[in-house]
C-alpha cells in the first residue's frame, strides 16, 4: 500500500509541476499590478504646464494608427481627429491593410508568411503596430482612443505601454525609441505565439494581442532587461488608470470600437471579471478530481490483489485434493488423477 501511495503521489506532483510550468508566466500575471514601472501622476506636468517643456524628448513625434484603408468610419472619427488636432506639429502615419503589408514585405520578410497566414483580419492590424513602433518609434493609438491632451510628456520615456484589468497591459496605446529592446522582442517572439486555440478571441488575444504583450511583458521584466532610462534605456514604464483616461487631465478618452469581437469575448470578459472564484473552482475541481483518482487507483490495487489471492487459492485447493484439470481431445477436458511417483 505505501508503495502504491508513493507511485500516485509522485504521479500526481510530476503532472501538477508540468501544468503548472506551461502557465507560470499566466499565474504571475495575476499578481503583477506594474507599479514599479507606473508613471506616477506626480511625474505628469499639467496640460500647457511650462515644465512641458523642460523634459527630455526621447520618443520622435510620429503618431501611427491603423486602418483597413484610408476611410475611417464615421464612428472614430472625432476620436481620430482629436488626436491629429492637437499634434499638428507630429507625424501622422495611418497604416492600411496595404501599407503595412508593404512594410513586412520590404523591412521584415522573414515575417511576410506569418503575416499572410494570419486567420484574423485583427491580428494582422495587431502586429503592424508592433512592427512600427519598433521600426519608426513614436506612439501608437487605436482608432477608438481620442486625445485628451498633447501626448509631449510621454515622448520622456523610452517605452510604455499602459495597465489594464483584469491584469495584464494593453496594446491600445503605446509608445518607443526606435529598435527598443522590448518591442524588438515582441515581433521576434510573434512567429512562435502563432498558433490556434480554437475559440477566435483566446486566439487572436493570445497571438498578438494583450495576453500575447503581457506575457511577453512578464518575460521581458524577468530576463533582467528591464533597465535604464533615458534615450537607450531597456526600460518599459506603466501607463496607469488614472493617466490613462479617467479625469479630464488624463491623456486619453475612449470611444466606442472592439469591433471585431466575437459571441465568445462576452464569455471570456465574464471569466475575466469572476477570476477569483473560477480560480477558487478550479481548486476544488482539481482536489475532487485527485480524490477520485486516489479512490480509483485503490480499487484497481484491491481487485488486482483479489484476483492474485483467488488464484492462489484455486492452485492451494487443487494440490489438497489431489487432481487438475487437463485438456483432453477434440477441445474437450478429463478429469485425472494425480499419482505420486
Amino acid at each position: 500500500m505505501r508503495r502504491a501511495l508513493a507511485i500516485f503521489l509522485i504521479t500526481v506532483i510530476t503532472i501538477v509541476v508540468f501544468l503548472v510550468h506551461q502557465v507560470y508566466t499566466l499565474l504571475t500575471l495575476l499578481v503583477e499590478d506594474g507599479s514599479t514601472d507606473a508613471i506616477h501622476s506626480a511625474e505628469i506636468p499639467a496640460p500647457n504646464s511650462p515644465l512641458i517643456d523642460k523634459m527630455p524628448q526621447y520618443i520622435p513625434k510620429i503618431i501611427h494608427q491603423t486602418y483597413i484603408n484610408d476611410s475611417v468610419p464615421e464612428l472614430w472619427r472625432e476620436a481620430q481627429k482629436s488626436c491629429v488636432d492637437l499634434h499638428e506639429d507630429y507625424e501622422y502615419k495611418m497604416w492600411t491593410d496595404a501599407k503595412s503589408r508593404e512594410l513586412v514585405a520590404t523591412e521584415y520578410p522573414w515575417f511576410l508568411n506569418t503575416f499572410d497566414n494570419y486567420s484574423h483580419p485583427i491580428q494582422r492590424a495587431d502586429a503592424i503596430r508592433y512592427f512600427v513602433l519598433a521600426h519608426f518609434g513614436g506612439i501608437y493609438i487605436d482608432l477608438d482612443d481620442g486625445c485628451n491632451r498633447r501626448l509631449d510628456p510621454l515622448l520622456s520615456y523610452s517605452a510604455w505601454v499602459r495597465r489594464t484589468a483584469p491584469t495584464g497591459i494593453s496594446n491600445d496605446a503605446m509608445g518607443a525609441t526606435p529598435q527598443h529592446p522590448f518591442f524588438l522582442t515582441v515581433i521576434e517572439a510573434l512567429r512562435a505565439y502563432d498558433k490556434d486555440w480554437g475559440l477566435p478571441y483566446i486566439t487572436v488575444m493570445y497571438s498578438t494581442g494583450p495576453l500575447f504583450l503581457s506575457v511577453i511583458w512578464k518575460k521581458y521584466m524577468s530576463s533582467g532587461r528591464n533597465i535604464g532610462d533615458g534615450a537607450s534605456g531597456g526600460r518599459v514604464r506603466i501607463l496607469m488608470k488614472d493617466e490613462y483616461n479617467r479625469f479630464p487631465w488624463s491623456f486619453f478618452s475612449h470611444h466606442q470600437g472592439s469591433s471585431w469581437h466575437g459571441k465568445d469575448a462576452r464569455f471570456i470578459f465574464w471569466m475575466g471579471s469572476h477570476w477569483m472564484m473560477l480560480t477558487l473552482m478550479g481548486f476544488l475541481l482539481a482536489g475532487v478530481v485527485g480524490v477520485g483518482a486516489w479512490w480509483a487507483w485503490n480499487r484497481a490495487l484491491l481487485l488486482g490483489q483479489q484476483g492474485k489471492n483467488k488464484r492462489r487459492e484455486g492452485g492451494m485447493w487443487e494440490r489438497a485434493m489431489g487432481w487438475s484439470w487437463r485438456r483432453g481431445g477434440k477441445g474437450g477436458y478429463e478429469l485425472a488423477e494425480r499419482h505420486e511417483v
